[in-house]
């Protein structure tokens, strides 16, 4: 298993903010930062060495059940940020994904959230990623926290 091993430090998704994602203020509109959130999961799991799309091809979907945020200061137009992503909690049948943006030039923290998602079979019933994947499984007993009450 993984445990044992010296983590690595995985790096940051960086993200330029684009004109087409500013609102009447000219700062990033705060819907963006959930698709920003989508476009860092899928760069921790290229990281990781097992891609969503390979996740996908094994029968296993992740859906989103929640998330939360909290904006702490504003992207603006042509900033680049940082975006650090890892898992946060996992179990058998679900996953937690905490997300990080910080100003590149300043590393001023720009952002914090989560998202919290369950598997799935094909069928769209729960699945325990132990059983059905269990390589994948062994990623996040590596990289993430276990969540003993999910």
């Amino acid at each position: 298993m993984l445990q044992n091993q010296t983590r690595p430090v995985l790096p940051p998704y960086e993200r330029k903010a684009h004109y087409y994602e500013t609102d009447q203020m000219a700062i990033i509109h705060h819907s963006n930062y959930i698709r920003w959130m989508e476009e860092a999961r899928v760069h921790l799991l290229d990281q990781l060495g097992f891609s969503y799309k390979r996740v996908e091809e094994e029968g296993v979907t992740f859906p989103v059940l929640g998330l939360s945020c909290t904006y702490k200061s504003m992207v603006r137009y042509d900033d680049v940020v940082n975006i650090y992503s890892s898992i946060s909690q996992y179990s058998r049948t679900r996953m937690t994904v905490a997300y990080r943006i910080e100003d590149k030039a300043s590393g001023i923290l720009r952002f914090e959230g989560e998202s919290q998602h369950c598997f799935l079979n094909r069928e769209g019933r729960p699945v325990s990623m132990k059983k059905a994947i269990p390589q994948f499984y062994e990623l996040l007993c590596y990289w993430g926290q276990e969540n003993t009450e999910a």
